[in-house]
């Protein structure tokens, strides 16, 4: 009896020895809240454990070190897991590593400080961003104009732009609600703030805000923009000391003729754009794509991501990492990008090929990245102001929610020397 329970300790003690890691599978078959799975990598990395990511792997799946604690941090968050031994793990890292597979190993090694910029009155519901980082159990900081002017996104690693409008135009929901309380009152606190930090105008004190962004990126910063935080922001960019702001905004008359005096040398990712005039109408500029789909209609609105070689391109590849190809296509006042004013040296993600326009698309500026996201929330078609909150825990395994994820975990992976 004795023998035969010291055998059976044995055997026990053995396996455990040997389960030396956990692998977070990200396939559709396998992993049953993704959301979820990166706010657990994130939470690895933050007690100073490495983490690997399996790029093309089971849907881009997380290797991640052994240990009771994170077994039991699985199983409350309900990520799936499974248990690996040493020789497990080698075969598949053996086997990502063959050169006939488009798969690699990425190291994550340090968790990104985050910081999410955003009037200080929104919930975490208006945005699709801190909705996905408070399901994933994500920390992050909310931060502002004020400390955008103060030197202080030096403090974060990643950065993501609410969905603002840096031109200084509200948002060009005058057309609609410029009688409505909150239009009115979200035009007065504008004003105060922007007297309050020494600009006569928003569209100046706007304009000074991405401009102290566009260098935060510069310097190496990682800045991720949805919806009009994208072509709004390229725009005050490429409007630098030009006044495209009508009187209704800004109190005094546009410079004439502005459109010839934009500069798209100055933008991140858009050129030869044409501003939308007319400030009753709900658009920017012909960026977006939103009022040219009248041929994708909404149940054969998808993107496919792009194919990128995972040893050659990880960076595309990281940001592209999905348990599908084929992302269910959603809406926002700018819903996708025109191929024809995306400059060349920008990479194109994710693109709807039905109306020939980008849905997701990367650069780099100077030291650091930038990810633009068309439209508004991934998993509500067409947010109108005044809709219900998106419930995430009804949406845990959303390949378009998974994206904003992807981008947020970039950060912390280890710079591999460039190949030649």
């Amino acid at each position: 009896m004795h023998k035969q329970l010291f055998t059976l300790l044995s055997v026990l003690f053995c396996l455990q020895i040997s389960a030396s890691s956990i692998l977070v599978p990200m396939d559709a078959e396998s992993q049953k809240n993704h959301l979820k799975a990166y706010g657990i990598t994130f939470w690895i990395l933050s007690k100073q454990q490495k983490v690997q990511w399996l790029l093309n792997y089971r849907g881009g799946s997380f290797l991640l070190p052994d240990g009771e604690s994170i077994r039991k941090e699985c199983q409350i968050r309900g990520v799936s897991f499974e248990i690996l031994s040493d020789d497990q793990a080698n075969a598949i890292l053996d086997e990502i590593s063959s050169p006939s597979k488009n798969q690699d190993a990425v190291i994550l090694e340090k968790a990104p400080k985050i910081a999410v910029y955003s009037p200080k009155g929104n919930q975490p519901w208006d945005d699709a961003v801190t909705m996905a980082l408070t399901y994933a159990e994500i920390p992050y900081v909310t931060i502002y104009d004020e400390e955008v002017l103060d030197d202080k996104l030096a403090l974060y690693d990643w950065l993501h732009l609410h969905h603002e409008d840096f031109t200084g135009q509200y948002g060009k929901f005058y057309g609609a609600y410029r009688t409505v309380p909150w239009y009115i009152e979200g035009k007065r606190e504008a004003e105060k703030l922007a007297k309050k930090l020494g600009y006569n105008k928003v569209s100046e004190e706007k304009r000074a805000v991405a401009l102290k962004i566009r260098n935060y990126v510069i310097g190496g910063g990682f800045m991720f923009a949805m919806c009009s935080a994208t072509d709004s922001f390229d725009i005050a960019l490429a409007a630098d000391e030009v006044d495209i702001c009508e009187p209704m905004f800004d109190g005094d008359a546009s410079d004439p003729n502005y459109q010839s005096s934009l500069d798209y040398n100055k933008t991140f990712a858009f050129r030869d754009f044409i501003l939308e005039r007319n400030p009753l109408k709900y658009e920017f500029s012909s960026i977006d794509m939103t009022g040219k789909r009248g041929n994708v209609p909404k149940e054969s609105d998808y993107f496919s991501l792009m194919d990128f070689s995972a040893k050659w391109d990880p960076v595309p590849t990281m940001l592209c990492q999905n348990h599908t190809t084929l992302v269910k296509g959603f809406m926002g006042q700018t819903t996708a990008f025109s191929r024809s004013e995306i400059k060349p040296t920008v990479m194109v993600l994710g693109e709807n090929k039905i109306n020939s326009e980008a849905r997701y698309i990367h650069g780099i500026k100077g030291k650091g990245f930038f990810t633009f996201y068309g439209g508004h929330d991934p998993e509500d078609y067409q947010h109108r102001v005044g809709d219900p909150k998106t419930e995430l825990e009804l949406h845990p395994t959303s390949p378009g929610y998974r994206l904003i994820l992807n981008n947020v975990l970039f950060p912390a992976a280890r710079k591999k020397k460039q190949k030649t």
